[in-house]
């Protein structure tokens, strides 16, 4: 599959969520999201790891912009649902590992995948709050040791990409990074409701939830003028 370049990421113009599954299957490596902040603020170095990887379109910027390349079914696959489709599609036969988010948080996470997934067999996890290179070195040493299939690790980007990086070098699974999945699959972060969400408005609901993202966001109208202008 052609991977198509968009200001220099290049991204899998997958068509739907079952080809990216099979994909992901058959080449491991890391899951990456992409969505127009991604493509905005790529720099050398994580484009470098997003270039030779599986980078999807998880945003309606990235999708528009694959659509305009010529790739007019480009579908959308949203990272904080993906890995609940990896989840229920493998849980049978792989095994998990999972990193981030608060003791709380993940300690609430695995009890609820047990739950919902009765022989899912989680062989390891931990919080994202690692402070020492020790502490990162004890980690991957773990995930090494324990060999898990699937590495989610959720710590937010370019964070979770450089490790899974790191981990990748010493292991070969199926690495995604979920930013705030886990918050969200445990209640403790609402997702914007389902119609925000069909019509391609998620993050003008997280805006209004969380008025400070406007530092971040403001720069999407530099992207939305290169849609206008094509030069993506």
């Amino acid at each position: 599959m052609n991977k198509v370049s968009l200001n220099g990421v290049d991204v899998f113009p997958f068509i739907s969520e079952e080809q990216l599954l099979h994909y992901m299957d058959m080449h491991k490596g890391i899951l990456v999201a992409i969505n127009a902040e991604k493509i905005l603020h790529a720099t050398e170095q994580t484009r470098a790891i997003i270039n030779r990887n599986i980078a999807y379109c998880d945003g309606a910027g990235a999708q528009i912009a694959l659509k305009q390349k010529g790739y007019k079914c480009a579908c959308k696959v949203p990272g904080c649902e993906l890995w609940l489709k990896i989840v229920a599609r493998f849980y049978r036969e792989k095994t998990f590992y999972l990193v981030g988010s608060k003791p709380q948080v993940i300690e609430e996470a695995v009890e609820k995948l047990c739950r919902e997934y009765k022989s899912i067999r989680i062989v390891g996890y931990r919080d994202g709050y690692i402070k020492t290179e020790e502490e990162k070195q004890n980690l991957i040493d773990d995930i090494v040791e324990k060999c898990p299939d699937v590495v989610f690790v959720a710590m937010g980007s370019p964070k979770q990409e450089l490790l899974m990086e790191e981990i990748r070098q010493r292991h070969n699974a199926i690495f995604q990074g979920l930013g705030g999945s886990f918050d969200v699959y445990t209640g403790h972060v609402q997702r914007a409701p389902a119609w925000w969400v069909s019509h391609n408005l998620e993050f003008a609901y997280r805006l209004l939830k969380e008025p400070k993202r406007i530092k971040r966001q403001i720069h999407l109208v530099k992207y939305v003028w290169w849609l206008i202008c094509k030069k993506l």
